[in-house]
This record gives structure tokens, C-alpha cells and sequence, in this order.
């Protein structure tokens, strides 16, 4: 292979050879004007701007493991915010439709029972049994009431009710805006993977566990405390790895741990709740309320057919 210092000089022409016994028709050279440049000039160039020496494979092996790791954290940010959202529409599901589920279940083991009362029919009986078997405890006052009355009488939302005070709002299913930057700044900047020592990546740990908290709470004012903290705090130390098994060995961890969360995402997007996510991104709340006004029908309709059996 031609070097790039080769490639830059010219070739030198080989010389001509007079024919024998023939007088030679080329007249000499002129004189080139003094300012004109010789072969010395023409490879100057060249001589100053040597070529760059190829990257070391260590080099090549530290950017590939670089993007390996700003890759997985990307990857690990979308997989942790949206295990957020589905444990608090998973939540706020139950909280919210918990017990019109269970009053539907009871209105239907109730209308087998009228059912199989009216025609004692074996068939008939035998549903009654399933439908009774099927049936969940009784909810809570609780649950029913949504927090408002508990066992030691009103909530402070019940009460602020009843007297026409303002009550607290109900919380949403996804942290705001603001609380999902904040956490995904942090966690670009404090991940645990980006940590060069153990004691490193113990610190790194405890501090990515309290944002966690802080998001899953969707508590800005937490988690702007805690951006101030970390960017008080002492800076990563970057090394580049010595040997190139350890860069090797890094990258293999690095393709275990997304494989990991690959698995661990597609349960929770092939999860009911999931689902029901990815039908309403834009609006996971007002989705509820509608399943709600849904149920209450269903609930009437139940109630009504009861009725019926029971004249």
C-alpha cells in the first residue's frame, strides 16, 4: 500500500535515450525564472503536514463502549418512566374503578342466585355457586369513599368537603413536565454506569434510588433539591480503561443489561395496564373516567335486570 508521502510526489520521468547516428531535435530546456518552484518546494508540503497516526484499537474500543453506555441509559430512562406511569394508572385504576368492578360482580352472583331461585334448575344453581365463588370481599369503606371516610370518621378531604372547602386535587397518573426533565437530566448525569470505581458506583446507587423516589412521587421541589446536590457535589472521574478485555467484558455487560430491560419492557407493555397506556398516551386520566362512566352504566343496567328477578 502507497504511503500518503508517496502518493503526494510526483514520479520522476525516465530519461530519453538518443537514437544512434540521428542528431538530436530537442533544443535544450529554458532556464526556469528563479522564482519558480523546484522538486525541493514541491514536497515541502508534505514534509510539514505529516499524516495522522490511526487511532489505537483501546480508542476505538473505549468510543464504542462510551456510546454503548449513553445508549443503554437512554434506554433504561424510557423503560423506568414508563414503569412509573403504568404503577400509578395501575393505582389510580383500582383506587377509581377497584369497587365498581367488585359491585358488579356482587349484582351479578345476585341476579344467578334470583335466577336459580325462580327455576331450581341444576344448571341454573351450578352459575349461581360460580358466580358467588367468583366474587371479591366486600370493599372497605375506604375504597368506597376514595380515602374521604376511614375507620376514625372524615378524611380532611371529607371534611373540607362538607364544608365547602377547597379540596385537595386527585393526583395525576404521570409526574408533570417539569419532574420528567429534572429526572432524566439527573439520571444522565449521576447513572451508576457511568461510574469508574466501586465506592463510585455505591454513591451513584443511593443517589439514583432517591430520585426514583422523588419521580415516582412526581415531587419537583425533591428533585430539584437533589440536581442542586449532585452538581454541589464531587465530579466523575473519567479513566480510560488499561487493558482491552476489560473494554471487551464492559461491552458484554452493557448488551446483557439492555436484553434484560428489553424483557422487562415488553411485559409491561404487553401488560393490561400497559395496553390500556399506549390506547390514551396523551390522556391516561381522562381515559379512566370514561371506563368509569362505562362501569356506572353496566352498574344501572345490573341493577335494573336484579330488580326485575326479584318482583
Amino acid at each position: 500500500m502507497t504511503s500518503p508521502e508517496a502518493e503526494s510526489l510526483p514520479a520522476d520521468p525516465a530519461p530519453e535515450e538518443p537514437s544512434q547516428g540521428a542528431p538530436s531535435a530537442a533544443k535544450p530546456a529554458a532556464e526556469p525564472p528563479a522564482d519558480a518552484p523546484g522538486p525541493a518546494d514541491a514536497a515541502a508540503p508534505t514534509d510539514a503536514a505529516p499524516a495522522d497516526p490511526p487511532p489505537r484499537p483501546e480508542e476505538r474500543l473505549e468510543k464504542a463502549v462510551r456510546a454503548a453506555e449513553q445508549a443503554l441509559i437512554e434506554f433504561e430512562i424510557a423503560v423506568e418512566t414508563f414503569r412509573v406511569e403504568v404503577e400509578n394508572f395501575s393505582r389510580l385504576h383500582h383506587q377509581k374503578l377497584g369497587p365498581m368492578y367488585t359491585r358488579l360482580d356482587e349484582l351479578d352472583a345476585q341476579i344467578a342466585e334470583a335466577r336459580a331461585a325462580r327455576t331450581g334448575d341444576a344448571e341454573d344453581l351450578r352459575l349461581a355457586r360460580e358466580a358467588r365463588a367468583r366474587v371479591m370481599p366486600m370493599p372497605g369503606v375506604e375504597e368506597l369513599f376514595h380515602g374521604w371516610i376511614d375507620s376514625e370518621g372524615l378524611s380532611p378531604e371529607g371534611a373540607s368537603m362538607l364544608n365547602d372547602q377547597p379540596v385537595r386535587p386527585p393526583q395525576r397518573v404521570r409526574p408533570s413536565a417539569d419532574a420528567r426533565r429534572l429526572y432524566r437530566d439527573l439520571v444522565r448525569k449521576a447513572h451508576p454506569d457511568l461510574a469508574q470505581g466501586e465506592a463510585e458506583r455505591t454513591r451513584r446507587d443511593a443517589f439514583i434510588a432517591r430520585v426514583n423516589h422523588a419521580y415516582t412521587l412526581g415531587d419537583e421541589e425533591a428533585l430539584r433539591a437533589l440536581t442542586a446536590e449532585w452538581e454541589a457535589g464531587p465530579a466523575s472521574e473519567e479513566q480510560p480503561p488499561s487493558r482491552s478485555e476489560e473494554l471487551y467484558a464492559r461491552l458484554e455487560w452493557l448488551a446483557e443489561r439492555k436484553e434484560m430491560l428489553t424483557l422487562v419492557a415488553k411485559r409491561l407493555e404487553d401488560g393490561a395496564i400497559g395496553s390500556m397506556l399506549r390506547v390514551a398516551q396523551d390522556d391516561p386520566d381522562g381515559l379512566l373516567d370514561q371506563i368509569a362512566e362505562q362501569l356506572l352504566a353496566e352498574v344501572a343496567g345490573r341493577e335494573r335486570e336484579l330488580a326485575a328477578l326479584l318482583e
